[in-house]
């Protein structure tokens, strides 16, 4: 039992460690509000856990100038801790940070993403004025239902507003419960 020690540790840890807890990030420099950090893609589940972790706990560097592809030794590696080049790593189906052999990728190529958004576009600039609007209206009611929640009679606390569409489903859900305290 010679050095050996048992028990808890003899100084605890009081405060939770915070990466970057004296620096004042700017908003506007990368990592900020206004900037955040770009999507991680090209990568493996296991490669992007792990920069996430980097990004996480303040380890992650971000790339300043384009680095070296080690298949076609061209400076076309724009993300950070990634090996090889978005074409590369396609071509040969591999991780861009790893390069071991996947059969899915995490997230989109940008060229995908833009791509896939100026045929969106030619095809809602190509439609019917009538085709155009439903389209647009169907979008725009996508996005709402995913954010707005939908609160029903039970949910609702004191001094929040009701939610009913109508006056009808209001005077109904006011007149059951009125029902409900008589009773």
């Amino acid at each position: 039992m010679n050095g050996v020690r048992k028990g808890p540790p003899k100084h605890q840890n009081k405060v939770a460690w915070k990466p970057n807890a004296g620096i004042k990030i700017n908003e506007t420099e990368v990592g900020g509000k206004f900037r955040p950090l770009s999507e991680i893609t090209g990568v493996c589940l296991r490669c992007r856990d792990q920069i996430d972790w980097k990004r996480k706990y303040g380890k992650y560097k971000a790339i300043t100038e384009p680095a070296k592809c080690q298949k076609c030794s061209k400076r076309n590696v724009r993300q950070a801790y990634h090996n090889l080049c978005n074409g590369c790593a396609k071509e040969h189906k591999v991780c861009a940070k790893c390069s071991c052999r996947v059969g899915q990728v995490v997230g989109r190529d940008v060229s995908e993403v833009e791509a896939e958004k100026k045929a969106l576009e030619e095809a809602i600039k190509n439609a019917r004025e009538r085709d155009r609007r439903s389209l647009l209206r169907a979008m725009n009611k996508g996005k709402s239902q995913s954010s707005e929640k939908n609160l029903t009679q039970d949910d609702m606390k004191v001094g929040e507003l009701n939610t009913a569409s109508s006056l009808e489903e209001y005077a109904e859900v006011s007149h059951d419960e009125d029902e409900d305290q008589v009773i």
